[in-house]
């Protein structure tokens, strides 16, 4: 069973910014990201980013978030800024060797 610890959602205002990130101790993953799903929405690509750092975002948050991982801390973050209320959704963190690993979600809610 492969542990992912997720932290930083929250309620922010439109225009602010939180940082997610996600951790899978002693687990080394070649690709991690984020995807987001709301209400009554399909689960959707948020950003990617390989072992070697290259990112790939969704045209949606692309200028906004940045994503980027510590590889010696086994972590992928996300930041994001200029928040928008369209951008309120579980976001889930997700990481591939062989397999796909899901962490449990975390609430972004943002506020108008």
């Amino acid at each position: 069973q492969v542990q992912m610890e997720e932290s930083g959602g929250g309620l922010v205002q439109a225009g602010g910014s939180l940082r997610l990130s996600c951790a899978t101790p002693g687990r080394v993953f070649g690709v991690m990201g984020w995807y987001r799903q709301a209400p009554g929405f399909q689960r959707e690509l948020v950003a990617t980013i390989t072992i070697d750092r290259t990112p790939t975002y969704a045209d949606s948050v692309k200028g906004r978030f940045t994503i980027s991982r510590d590889n010696t801390k086994n972590t992928v973050y996300l930041q994001m800024n200029s928040l928008k209320p369209e951008d309120t959704a579980v976001y889930y963190c997700h990481a591939r060797i062989s397999n796909n690993y899901w962490g449990q979600g975390t609430q972004v809610t943002v506020s108008s």
